[in-house]
């Protein structure tokens, strides 16, 4: 870059930061008076409003009075929120106001403009002229999607078409161009070159300056109900969807707030470490959950459901376990579109027959038998569905706890109840009258023959028997006290057995076949039966039954939806099973979902295929309305690490890494356990001495992970963090940590604690290797105590570097 060209462009910039100042000065003291404004009517809000319910006029004018008063404080309140975010994102700019530059001649018009793209628009004080376009514009596309040349982008009005003749990239900091590149490519190598060395955050960062091309394919795609990226590992997919929601937000501010978008992460810690991507574009963060979060709390305490981390423990540690080829049988088969199509059935028998219900009990006797319940059931009529015939059931419960209610209140029962009541329950009972309609007409009248009677003489009080109102209106109160629960219950739906319900799907082949219409089983169906019937007995739900237990339930109850959430992100998506990607359409009907993932790090039993022509999530809205857009080029680790993962896998040869270089991978075999600890030891603090500081040991598992963690404090490995399920928070530094809770975090340094055929030889364990390789930006060390993995013993020698003693 020409030496003149390089000062005009720190001239302008210079400029456009001093613009930015004064734009700041002017708007903080408008920010601050508006708050002030809002916080005062706030305050007194109340003050200005009389309270006037005398007559019909004067009721209605307190309505209008305090209406006035609400929309004027939210009015001040909306102009503190937009001023104040355009301060924020103005100070946002000030260090880096743009990382790109445009010259484009549109087609008819006799000039060029130069367009600079940032994180946030910046405009001239006339209204009129962009200084900084944002870069969720339609012209900045431009920037992602074309080589100067010939070029064009869509905006609401039609395609605009024209020549761009410049394509820039910067790197500012402080308001100083650090560099300055002309590239002819989408976004020039140099800068992802120097932004991919830098080291490892606890947090991910924005990716705007650096979005690839087919990265903007995805931000920016709106015609898909469903959006399918399979991505290599390394390749921006979860980056993308951030920068997606970010542009969702922008393009439809107007329709769609942050609380209408959710995102179902792998793990508490992963949402912990993306959680500031969104607000430094000046976006809220939108929704966040584990879909384990969403089970838990739908099931409620009444059942405890296994997470899929132990489920997962289960399938790498219990091998030589009795029932453990069933057990996994039972996770496919559960988590399969036949066992989903088998409950749709099994709903259908219910109809009919099938409907399990607890009895209603009232001091440990039963006034309504299950029996009694399940009779009246299945009295109304069978062509209706479950859920309406639950509902009439529900109203016939209610009026018959009234009825035996009344009955109840002349037990004997009763009355020894009245006769421990203390002074204070007495009192609470008479204070709690005005609750309660029927007590109270009852006080009412007693009130009123009191009133008359006070006026007769003293000998006429035995008119009215006193203590007989008193004890009915007791009774009625002690009543209803005990009543009370039941009703909740009923209101609840508790009297329905859901467990029961469900338990009797694991029975015999030929009457489970009847029950759901099914072609069939796995081989050890009733060995899967013994196991699953013996976790509800002790109230748990293993990880593979959640999700059709609540399926059950809800075509019982009916189908709770969330028709205001518009669009459904799924992180690590080949994690989830077809059934849970039914589940989550019917939860969400109006969603449009975005699915990221990478099948070679498909870890878990229940994994789903992304991009095969029979994915089970092209039929889910049909492959009219899906895409599928591949990331194949993988940008989070240097040229040599991913080379040497990428051979780990059959056609990982599909995979391209990015042109950034390193050492290669160190594989070191030691004699004894004891020598791995002082290598791994040693090995740390030599990668701290470079300047690393996140750095994993990576095991196979929670349970080796725990026995790493104390091998390596024993000898001498200082600052260590044991990260389980349970940690919240991603943060630097030298963590142990399962293969399992690693996926979709990186870290400057990974040391493969072992890789030897005792940890990765099955070939489900090939992926788990690939996974845990695939998180190093930088340096990747290998370690084993005997013989190597087979999936690393076929690798060829000059993919790494044995540092063996």
């Amino acid at each position: 870059m020409e030496s003149n060209e390089w000062q005009l462009e720190q001239k302008r910039l210079d400029e456009v930061r001093d613009k930015l100042r004064k734009r700041i000065a002017k708007l903080e003291p408008e920010v601050a008076g508006l708050g002030d404004q809002a916080a005062d009517i706030r305050k007194r809000f109340w003050e200005e409003v009389t309270i006037n319910t005398s007559t019909d006029e004067d009721f209605e004018e307190t309505f209008h009075t305090i209406n006035q008063q609400s929309a004027l404080l939210a009015e001040r309140e909306r102009g503190h929120r937009l001023l104040l975010q355009q301060c924020r994102n103005m100070k946002r700019l000030l260090p880096s106001p743009y990382f790109g530059r445009i010259d484009f001649h549109e087609d008819g018009l006799g000039f060029t403009e130069q367009i600079y793209i940032g994180v946030s628009s910046f405009i001239e004080e006339d209204g009129l002229s962009f200084l900084i376009y944002d870069w969720r514009t339609p012209i900045a596309s431009l920037y992602y999607d074309h080589s100067p040349g010939r070029a064009a982008y869509t905006t609401p009005g039609g395609v605009i078409e024209g020549t761009m003749e410049l394509k820039r990239q910067f790197q500012i900091q402080n308001g100083q161009i650090r560099n300055l590149f002309d590239a002819s490519e989408t976004i020039g190598d140099e800068l992802l070159q120097q932004v991919l060395g830098k080291g490892a955050d606890s947090q991910m960062k924005t990716i705007v300056a650096t979005i690839q091309k087919e990265q903007n394919a995805i931000i920016r795609n709106e015609k898909s109900r469903m959006l399918i990226v399979q991505g290599a590992a390394g390749s921006g997919k979860t980056s993308a969807a951030l920068q997606r929601v970010a542009y969702l937000l922008y393009k439809h501010r107007q329709t769609i707030k942050a609380d209408q978008i959710v995102l179902f992460s792998p793990n508490p810690m992963f949402s912990s470490y993306i959680s500031t991507v969104l607000p430094e574009l000046g976006e809220e963060n939108m929704q966040q959950a584990t879909f384990q979060e969403y089970l838990d709390y739908w099931l409620g305490a009444s059942l405890k459901s296994e997470d899929p981390f132990d489920q997962m423990e289960y399938v790498l540690t219990a091998q030589s376990k009795e029932g453990y080829e069933a057990r996994v049988q039972g996770i496919r088969y559960k988590a399969s579109e036949d066992f989903l199509k088998a409950l749709i059935h099994y709903g259908r028998w219910l109809g009919q027959e099938g409907m399990k219900f607890h009895g209603i009990q009232l001091r440990e006797r039963e006034l309504l038998t299950g029996e009694q319940i399940r009779s009246q059931f299945y009295s109304y009529d069978r062509s209706l569905p479950l859920r309406n015939r639950v509902i009439l059931l529900q109203e016939w419960l209610l009026k018959e706890l009234s009825a035996l209610e009344r009955q109840e209140r002349e037990a004997s029962w009763v009355e020894d109840e009245l006769n421990y009541l203390d002074k204070e329950q007495y009192a609470e009972i008479f204070g709690m009258l005005h609750k309660d309609r029927e007590v109270l007409d009852l006080a009412e009248q007693y009130a009123t023959v009191y009133e008359k009677l006070s006026k007769k003489r003293r000998e006429d009080e035995g008119d009215f028997d006193f203590a007989q109102k008193e004890e009915e209106l007791l009774r009625i109160k002690v009543a209803k006290e005990y009543f009370m629960p039941l009703r909740k219950t009923v209101k609840k739906l508790g009297f329905i057995d859901f467990k029961g319900i469900y338990g009797q799907l694991f029975v015999e082949e030929p009457a489970y076949l009847m029950r759901t219409n099914g072609s069939a089983v796995p081989p050890l169906w009733d060995e899967i039966c013994r196991q699953s019937r013996e976790a509800l007995e002790q109230n748990l739900l293993l990880y593979e039954d959640a999700t059709p237990y609540l399926f059950v339930k809800e075509l019982i109850e009916g189908l709770r939806t969330n028709t205001e959430i518009r669009h459904v992100f799924v992180d690590e998506g080949q994690d989830y099973s077809p059934f849970q990607y039914e589940y989550l359409k019917k939860l969400f009907p109006r969603a449009r979902m975005t699915v990221l993932g990478d099948f070679g790090q498909a870890i878990f039993m229940q994994s789903t295929i992304l991009d095969a022509e029979d994915s089970p999530l092209i039929s889910l809205f049909g492959e009219a309305d899906t895409e599928l857009i591949r990331l194949v080029r993988s940008y989070r680790s240097t040229k040599e690490i991913v080379e040497f993962t990428r051979a780990m896998l059959p056609g990982g040869d599909e995979i391209m890494p990015f042109e950034r270089h390193g050492s290669k991978p160190h594989l070191a075999k030691v004699h004894r356990q004891e020598e791995r600890e002082r290598q791994i030891r040693a090995d740390i603090a030599l990668l701290q001495a470079e300047g690393f500081d996140s750095i994993a040991v990576i095991t196979k598992t929670a349970a080796e992970s725990r026995e790493a963690y104390e091998a390596l404090r024993s000898y001498g490995a200082k600052g260590l963090r044991h990260v389980t399920k349970e940690t919240p928070v991603f943060e630097k530094g030298v963590m142990v940590i399962p293969v399992y809770l690693a996926k979709g975090v990186e870290f400057d340094a990974v040391l493969v604690y072992d890789a030897s055929p005792q940890a990765y030889a099955q070939e489900n364990e090939r992926k788990l290797l690939y996974t845990a390789c695939t998180r190093a930006m930088h340096r990747l060390y290998l370690y084993t105590t005997g013989d190597w993995s087979p999936f690393v013993e076929i690798l060829p020698a000059g993919l790494y570097e044995d540092v063996s003693r």
